[in-house]
């Protein structure tokens, strides 16, 4: 694309999109954002966003340059973010708890024309600029007086109108890196027209409304946070409630408390966090409507106790930073526990087994394959990845799924974790909700590992609730897991670890479990 005569055919904007709602509708005095004491209306974030798109511009920021992200969560970040779309530039918010050698990767993958970085995060980057294949102009989010080029010096004294750059619907807008659940991140490149069902789900399934508050625990660089948060929530005239720094239970418990959300969105790693702090058996708690829950399978057992605690249900979805939105989910009006919930309206689904054959009956694990609007375009750089993921228009998820008679969905790993045991697929999150279910259990994994003779065995490895790692744990797990899985299912060791290795959105790294660390093991007799 020429960037001084960007291509105007069947011309949009994704940040008009998700803006525009808002100025139509005549909300500018209603709130946008809540960021600890501050607030802005829709009327003074747009404002923002404009003062800060003139100033990406004068920087060199245009179609298709590349702004990278390595920030708290703030006004300025969620402005800035939408700034770089609003002028055609690609916005790319990066993982704050990334590993040196994974932002030097991202930094030079992204070849990002400037990045923006917390100033908590400055070590960091400073920590890997001398070895950059390519370096960007560097601005320092919250750094005002303390480094030569401050973020928020960027929007000073510029204009508060701004026309959007027109971009064809077929552009990029702006991407997501995966969490790296199985290794090296990579990049799912999001084009302006993806944003275009951002509010379904938040309107038609939850009933969010103009003026309702939105606090997702999750951190913006996250697809979840971002599509359900900032773009959906935006586009739907909601409050954004964001909160700075990493959450833990007392800080969201201070947040919840403060400023009441309706809807809390979260992960079930947090859930646990929560409910093991106490923190959400409060009055705030019980005041939020819906709480909803992504990032990776809910146990039942959580979910009980959940519901037991507050009151309320936890209402379980699965998207992926591909499909930017949830695909499947549970809702106010129809959900079953247990369950990752139905398919949406606006997507389809094919469940293709190992062979490519559809899936027709019930319980039978298929991979999932969607059809959506908001899929995004290809991965940045993997044209071998993308040619395997992407078919027509569409996307090979890598998630297993059954289905019940009622077209109920629920999730039984990825197929690069599914286990073949025996000759039978094995789903590991089978596994691990039944040892969940055992007292003094509290966090569990099965991976498979190689036998001296190469075949493939499974393993648990538990966390357990105080000093209960003991043999009679490791027998207890085995029973419970005879009385409700087959044979071949039941793993042959349990090996007691402190912690269950995870990314920074919670998902379970299932490959940093292999081959067993050196650690104390229990395995069962029999």
């Amino acid at each position: 694309m020429n960037e001084q005569e960007p291509y105007v055919e069947g011309a949009m904007n994704a940040a008009d999109e998700i803006l525009g709602p808002a100025l139509v509708e005549g909300r500018e005095h209603q709130l946008a954002v809540i960021e600890g004491d501050a607030s802005l209306t829709y009327g003074e974030f747009i404002a923002l966003v404009n003062r800060y798109g003139h100033g990406l511009r004068e920087r060199g920021v245009g179609p298709e340059a590349r702004v990278l992200f390595l920030t708290d969560d703030s006004a300025d970040l969620a402005a800035a973010y939408l700034a770089t779309i609003k002028i055609g530039g690609v916005a790319v918010a990066y993982n704050v708890r990334a590993s040196a050698e994974d932002l030097r990767f991202v930094i030079n993958e992204t070849r990002c024309r400037l990045i923006c970085v917390g100033v908590d995060y400055l070590s960091l980057y400073r920590q890997v600029e001398p070895s950059l294949d390519h370096r960007p102009e560097c601005w320092v989010e919250g750094a005002a007086g303390e480094a030569p080029r401050c973020m928020q010096d960027l929007a000073v004294g510029q204009p508060d109108r701004l026309e959007a750059t027109p971009m064809s619907p077929d552009d990029m807008a702006f991407w997501v890196y995966s969490s790296g659940t199985t290794g090296k991140p990579k990049a799912a490149v999001h084009l302006h027209h993806n944003v275009m069902i951002a509010d379904l789900h938040l309107r038609e399934n939850l009933g969010v409304k103009p003026g309702d508050r939105l606090l997702c625990t999750s951190k913006l660089f996250f697809a979840y946070a971002l599509g359900h948060g900032l773009l959906a929530g935006l586009r739907c005239g909601a409050t954004l409630i964001l909160s700075r720094g990493w959450p833990n239970a007392e800080r969201i418990g201070q947040v919840v408390a403060r400023h009441r959300p309706d809807f809390f969105f979260s992960v079930p790693a947090f859930y646990r966090t929560l409910l093991r702090s106490g923190v959400c058996d409060s009055p705030a708690f019980r005041r939020i409507r819906h709480f909803i829950s992504a990032g990776e399978k809910l146990p039942l057992t959580l979910y009980e106790r959940w519901h037991e605690m507050t009151g309320r249900p936890i209402l379980e979805g699965i998207g992926t930073s591909e499909t930017l939105f949830l695909f499947i989910c549970n809702t106010p009006a129809r959900n079953r526990p247990g369950s990752n919930g139905r398919l949406v309206p606006w997507a389809e689904l094919r469940l293709l087994d190992e062979h490519g054959e559809p899936v027709s009956e019930p319980d039978t694990p298929g991979v999932a394959w969607i059809r959506m609007a908001s899929v995004c375009d290809r991965y940045w750089n993997r044209q071998d990845q993308s040619r395997a993921t992407f078919q027509g228009t569409w996307y090979r998820t890598g998630d297993v799924f059954t289905f019940d008679n009622d077209r109920w969905f629920y999730h039984q790993g990825r197929a690069d974790q599914m286990l073949k045991i025996s000759g039978q697929w094995v789903s590991p999150v089978e596994i691990e909700e039944c040892a969940l279910q055992v007292a003094h259990v509290r966090e569990a994994a099965a991976v498979g590992i190689p036998d001296g003779d190469g075949l493939v065995r499974t393993a648990l490895f538990v966390v357990a609730e105080g000093a209960s790692q003991e043999a009679g744990l490791a027998e207890r797990i085995r029973s419970a897991l005879l009385e409700r899985l087959s044979i071949y299912k039941c793993p042959r060791e349990v090996h007691f670890v402190d912690e269950i290795p995870r990314t920074a959105t919670g998902k379970i790294q299932r490959f940093k479990l292999r081959p067993p660390p050196a650690i104390t093991a229990v395995a069962p007799s029999g």
